[in-house]
């Protein structure tokens, strides 16, 4: 694989880890700090705009490992298994997605928490951005090990 390529490829990923951890240290303390009126005003107003964000950059980040899983099967690599595991955990952080954000998300939209509820979701929302942290980082890691194996080959 061209080095170009795997270099782009672990950057691209890794700015959308970046973006994350950045979300986790930055905007969700904001958060916790506004009034329930406050929240949901912020979130009227960049709710939409750092969702687009989030949604393009994910999709990116999640079609890395896939597509390194795909080539490494094509060529018959040895770094397929990690290939796979990066996709594993690719797929893991979309799911957490859809199982947890989706809705919780929709729900802030709505206006759907009183103040003390929305204390609360947002301590949950604030644990489960880090676990889909944590199978970010084990995402990359395996994108990283199947790019080595792949170029050391």
């Amino acid at each position: 694989m061209n080095r170009m390529l795997m270099f782009l490829s672990i950057a691209i990923f890794s700015i959308f880890l970046g973006s994350q951890i950045t979300e986790g240290f930055i905007l969700l303390p904001y958060w916790k700090t506004l009034s329930r009126t406050e929240f949901y005003q912020y979130y009227a107003t960049f709710g939409p705009a750092i969702g687009r964000f989030y949604s393009i950059l994910t999709v990116i980040a999640a079609l890395i490992p896939v597509s390194i899983t795909v080539y490494c099967f094509y060529i018959k690599s040895d770094a397929l298994k990690y290939a796979i595991a990066s996709t594993i955990f690719a797929f893991l952080f979309i799911a957490i997605f859809y199982v947890y954000f989706k809705g919780t998300h929709q729900q802030f939209y709505a206006s759907a928490f009183s103040a003390s509820q929305l204390k609360a979701v947002l301590s949950t929302w604030g644990h489960w951005h880090w676990l889909r942290v944590l199978l970010e980082c084990l995402s990359l890691l395996f994108l990283m090990l199947a790019l080595e194996v792949r170029n050391g080959h």
